[in-house]
């Protein structure tokens, strides 16, 4: 049975102002260690990350629906608990989405305002395996080389399938101005922040979505890096600054 998707329509915010994204070289965390994350699916296929906001609301990445058929044919579903998931796992949580909330200033395959909430048809039971995870509100720079890390279901090579089991690896925070400098015009230093790869770890194809901690914090959600190489030296990886959108999350979430 497939469950109807309604697009919520918005109008323009003062906020206005991707790419696919997996981890390569990473290690498998332990089970449950990040029970905030989510896997997006549509049609039971992981697409992206995500995380758990409140116990009826996941943020993600806009470019996870680009393709989605709205006329209600596809099922979008995220699965909150897991571990593998290709697995059945006691402590998962299917949950159909009501409705994706896209971030009012975000157009269809284009890089700025790439990010999305998903309201969840039934509330989250929150538990040992299954947490929400809080938002930063002050929205400050990050500082360059301070280390974080990210974690997902995404590929753990250019040219591989996408993992089965969550994958974590640590990667540093790039000067803005660097990015800037490197992709131009699709880099905005107000709503953005990127990572520097070293040629042997980085988030690749399958975690759009998945957020980047920094300390205890989400400060980055996955948006994009290069095509062709996800482990390019020159490109770094790039996030849509969370603490940057929080106050049009607060607006739509309440």
């Amino acid at each position: 049975m497939f469950f109807s998707i309604s697009l919520l329509v918005l109008s323009v915010l003062p906020l206005c102002g991707g790419m696919e994204s997996g981890i390569i070289r990473g290690d498998e965390v332990k089970p449950h260690s990040r029970p905030y994350m989510a896997s997006v699916q549509i049609n039971n296929k992981h697409m992206c990350g995500g995380f758990l906001i409140r116990n009826d609301y996941v943020l993600t990445a806009a470019h996870c629906v680009d393709n989605i058929d709205h006329s209600g044919k596809d099922k979008l579903e995220v699965l909150l608990g897991a571990h593998n998931i290709s697995r059945k796992e006691p402590q998962q949580q299917r949950i159909s989405v009501q409705k994706y909330i896209l971030h009012p200033c975000y157009k269809r395959h284009e890089r700025p305002n790439d990010i999305m909430l998903l309201k969840l048809k039934s509330k989250a039971k929150v538990n040992n395996a299954v947490k929400i995870i809080l938002l930063p509100k002050k929205n400050e720079n990050l500082p360059a080389r301070q280390e974080c890390s990210i974690a997902g279901w995404g590929k753990t090579e250019q040219n591989t399938a996408e993992s089965s089991v969550l994958r974590e690896v640590k990667l540093k925070v790039q000067f803005n101005f660097e990015c800037r400098k490197i992709w131009d015009e699709k880099f905005y230093t107000d709503s953005m922040i990127c990572t520097a790869s070293d040629g042997k770890k980085a988030f690749c194809q399958g975690d759009s979505g998945s957020p980047l901690i920094c300390g205890n914090e989400p400060q980055g959600m996955a948006a994009y890096t290069f095509r062709k190489s996800c482990l390019n030296r020159k490109y770094p990886e790039v996030y849509m600054k969370i603490s940057y959108f929080y106050p049009w999350i607060k607006d739509m979430i309440g």
